[in-house]
């Protein structure tokens, strides 16, 4: 795990705050699939544009999230945004390859697809490690290098 390169930004967001988006993301998937909600998928794939796409401060997730963090008096602990930007732009690709899948009625696919999502999530959210930063240095660095 040494040797992972991620994206660098001077920009920086608070870990609690990330990782808190992820325990939300987990939730919002496995509640889109017990209610069959295509709403959830629109509404989660919304918030990775947001958080991917925009220079918004507040997606609607980690606004909630902030709130979370606040109520619950978590400490700060700042880190670098762009591997967060970059894990958003994957989450956004995998839930409109689950929105499209489930619409097309590939349901077990859109399935596994959400696992993916799930495991990377549930990394971010209980050991802080960002899948982001594992799938930039061996699927996406090997391109740009020399």
């Amino acid at each position: 795990m040494q040797n992972l390169v991620c994206p660098i930004s001077d920009q920086r967001v608070n870990e609690q705050i990330t990782r808190l988006n992820a325990m939300l993301v987990i939730g919002i998937i496995v509640l889109a699939f017990v209610l069959n909600s295509l709403s959830l998928f629109v509404f989660l794939m919304a918030d990775f544009f947001i958080r991917a796409f925009t220079n918004l401060k507040f997606s609607p997730i980690s606004f909630a999230s902030h709130s979370l963090s606040n109520a619950l008096n978590l400490p700060i602990r700042m880190i670098d945004k762009a591997p967060k930007i970059f894990a958003a732009r994957l989450g956004f690709l995998m839930t409109l390859a689950m929105f499209l899948l489930f619409i097309f009625s590939f349901k077990i696919t859109a399935i596994a697809v959400a696992a993916i999502l799930i495991f990377f999530a549930s990394l971010e959210f209980f050991l802080a490690i960002c899948a982001g930063c594992l799938i930039y240095t061996y699927l996406i660095l090997p391109f740009y290098k020399k």
